[in-house]
């Protein structure tokens, strides 16, 4: 979900820029930036300002009233940005952060409570509890796909934990990550959550200061880039990466809700999603008709003037990068594979039979381009997407109980959608996060608390009784006890 700005693109997602390993080469005032806004933040958490519950549900508050009121601004920086929608950009961008804000605000001060454990027999008498406690100075390195809602939904992750954190919008979307630079701090605590802006530089120049934990929504050649400057200072990491999520199609599907289901999440900011389908697997027996119901889905999705209105491919080396995956594809183009290089659309495209060993179907695509591959059953897709990196999602289309059984034991990936796609993201109590080279942690609900928490362990003994039986030195006698109690 993030994207690159100095570099191809990794396939899978949009990156907020390709950082380096250091600082080398980075201007000092930009080094100088960094670490005020690391020390001020960091100064901000162990001065204990961020862990008062009262302090998170601010902060939280604070969330739901930037987009509610900032919700005209940052429309109108989307859209001038890459032409989203207005209404595509409030149900995709702006609604799922208030909602989430408000979910966790309701729900923090019970997640926040210490949680009780058995001691185990050696501890009684005594109790045990684990409680969740910040991780300390978070930083957030956030994509421009979906530029407000990944730079907010880590965030509310993060204040919830009680952290302090430093926030990075992508440079690819620079009037809405200039939007988020004036309203955060309008709206949020200006001391312990700071915005910075910039470019890969800044990124680097961030990632060489010593956070505990750094989140970043990105490409998963960037995500390595991350970890290794992570792992410098022993920090945690939340990587959101993305891969090829597979739909696959058994023959009992409705055929009909499936493709559009497929084209609705492909079309979605132009297939700019890092959990968009990336390519169909299909029972040959219903390949035809599902080909021929997907045609007239994107047609029906599009409207009747394909370009009003529509999401803009980012910048004009994602449209160059879209048109050679599409001229290095073989197969057949059933539909689409126009590129408006002037206004940066490539039109829905379907391709039908690619050579799986093209780039096409090696690279994750983010463009409303959709590979559709026959199979002669489902062991053969299962077999196909085994063979191939986790994805970050997987969407399976049967109305068979048994064959969605089968496909979720045969498979992996960071999440599944059974007869539709991408609203698995939607579920605010469901772990949303990749697993190998499509991420590593899990955020949204509680998921989000946690992943952005410490939590300790806690054994209180009492004084006594204080047997001598568990203190040296050790005869036969004490060993039997000892043996019996334990």
């Amino acid at each position: 979900m993030v994207d690159v700005s100095r570099s191809k693109t990794a396939p899978g997602t949009a990156s907020p820029s390709t950082p380096g390993p250091g600082t080398s080469g980075a201007p000092v005032d930009l080094a100088a930036k960094a670490q005020a806004a690391f020390e001020g933040v960091r100064a901000a958490y162990l001065a204990g300002r961020t862990r008062p519950l009262a302090w998170r549900t601010a902060q939280l508050r604070g969330v739901e009233a930037l987009v509610r009121e900032g919700e005209a601004e940052l429309l109108a920086a989307m859209a001038e940005d890459f032409g989203k929608p207005r209404v595509e950009a409030w149900l995709a961008d702006l609604a799922p952060v208030a909602a989430e804000a408000a979910h966790v605000r309701r729900r923090l001060p019970r997640w926040v409570r210490p949680r009780p454990a058995w001691p185990g027999k050696a501890n009684l008498p005594g109790w045990a509890f684990s409680v969740p406690e910040p991780l300390g100075a978070v930083l957030v390195l956030s994509p421009w796909n979906y530029p407000v809602q990944l730079a907010l939904n880590p965030l509310v992750a993060a204040v919830a934990a009680g952290n302090a954190v430093v926030l990075k919008p992508s440079e690819l979307t620079p009037a809405t990550s200039a939007a988020l630079a004036r309203l955060v701090p309008r709206y949020l605590d200006p001391e312990a959550v700071r915005v910075l802006e910039g470019g890969p530089e800044v990124a680097s120049a961030l990632l060489a200061q010593p956070f505990d934990h750094v989140f970043f929504t990105g490409s998963t050649r960037v995500g390595r880039v991350v970890m290794e400057a992570a792992a410098r200072h022993l920090a945690s990491v939340t990587l959101e990466l993305g891969g090829k999520s597979p739909v696959l199609v058994a023959r009992d599907a409705d055929l009909e809700v499936a493709a559009r289901r497929v084209a609705w999440g492909k079309l979605l900011n132009a297939g700019q999603t890092c959990i968009a389908p990336d390519y169909a697997l299909v029972e040959r027996a219903v390949l035809p008709a599902f080909v021929e119901h997907l045609v007239t889905a994107m047609g029906q999705l599009q409207g009747p003037d394909p370009a009003a209105g529509a999401t803009r491919i980012v910048n004009d080396r994602h449209v160059e990068r879209l048109a050679g995956l599409l001229a290095s594809a073989e197969g057949t183009v059933v539909v689409g594979g126009e590129v408006d290089r002037e206004r940066r659309l490539v039109a829905p495209t379907v391709v039908l039979d690619p050579d799986p060993g093209s780039p096409l179907m090696e690279e994750e695509i983010f463009g409303p381009i959709l590979p559709v591959l026959g199979v002669a059953d489902l062991e053969e897709a299962v077999a196909f997407v085994r063979a191939r990196p986790k994805p970050l999602a997987l969407y399976l289309f049967t109305n068979d109980r048994r064959v969605e059984q089968r496909v979720l034991e045969a498979t992996t990936s960071g999440g599944v959608c059974v007869n539709h796609t991408m609203v698995h993201f939607l579920a605010p109590e469901l772990p949303f996060g990749g697993v190998g080279a499509s991420g590593t942690g899990a955020y949204h609900g509680r998921a989000g608390f946690e992943e952005l928490s410490h939590r300790r362990s806690v054994v209180r003994r009492p004084t006594r009784p204080d047997l001598p039986l568990t203190y040296p030195p050790f005869d036969d006698r004490k060993e039997r006890w000892l043996r019996r109690l334990l």
